[in-house]
């Protein structure tokens, strides 16, 4: 059994964060061992409220993983403290990883304080295999502002400047088809989707950087990874459902 730990936010309404990550690993086969960052009061149009988890549990949390169970590829998400970054930065070792540079929920709440964004931007993204921002992420860690498609590559390129292997920057809230650009420093991989109308797509962010680490967990090297990853997002786009007053969720 391949095996990825997620490292991130829980979401009570189950629509992304951990449990988003945790539904998308297993719809691959892969085991999702995870370490809780922060514990968000969160309905289908708001969140309400964010309780941090000391960085001390953080720490323990990663031990327990690690030292026992291991993971094949490690994926982040929500780590709203320095601490918790540099938690993160002091238990990696060798494994890929896979780092989603959560900054703003889908309905508007920061996630991600000033000092933490410096934080993982100068000591964690140096050690990313892939790092997965969406456009508003890219304008925070870059300054970069994507206004279309024909952005995409110099958003991808100043992202890249900041340490990863590999930057994948999500184009889907620009108009048209969704476009995606997975890039290495040399080369540029255009990856298309079809546009979907729904408003039901709460936790496509998550669900697109697991589903990239558990493809990885799996042996894909990270183009694949990356196109199977597209593929898995559309569908579970495409099959989202409602719940609540607001924005339903995505089905991996």
């Amino acid at each position: 059994m391949r095996s990825v730990l997620v490292v991130g936010g829980s979401d009570s309404g189950g629509g992304a964060g951990i449990q988003a990550d945790v539904k998308t690993l297993h719809s691959l086969g892969v085991h999702a061992s995870t370490v809780i960052t922060a514990v968000t009061a969160q309905s289908s149009t708001a969140v309400s409220d964010v309780h941090d988890v000391p960085v001390e549990s953080i720490r323990a949390q990663l031990a327990a993983v690690l030292d026992d169970l291991g993971a094949d590829v490690v994926k982040t998400g929500m780590l709203s403290s320095p601490g918790a970054v540099l938690a993160v930065v002091e238990a990696l070792d060798a494994r890929p990883l896979v780092v989603d540079p959560v900054g703003v929920s889908s309905t508007g709440r920061s996630l991600l304080s000033p000092e933490a964004l410096d934080v993982l931007r100068t000591e964690l993204l140096p050690l990313a295999t892939v790092v997965t921002p969406n456009l508003a992420e890219v304008a925070a860690l870059t300054g970069v502002d994507v206004r279309d498609a024909n952005d995409l590559e110099d958003a991808a390129t100043a992202v890249h400047a900041l340490g990863p292997q590999w930057v994948l920057v999500k184009g889907g809230h620009l108009p048209g088809d969704p476009t995606d650009l997975l890039y290495d420093g040399t080369t540029a991989h255009v990856l298309r989707g079809p546009r979907i109308s729904t408003e039901h797509t709460h936790g496509t962010g998550c669900v697109l950087a697991s589903a990239l680490a558990g493809r990885m967990a799996l042996g894909d090297d990270v183009p694949a990874a990356a196109a199977a990853a597209k593929a898995l997002v559309t569908a579970a786009i495409r099959n989202g459902y409602p719940l609540g007053s607001g924005p339903g969720p995505v089905r991996p």
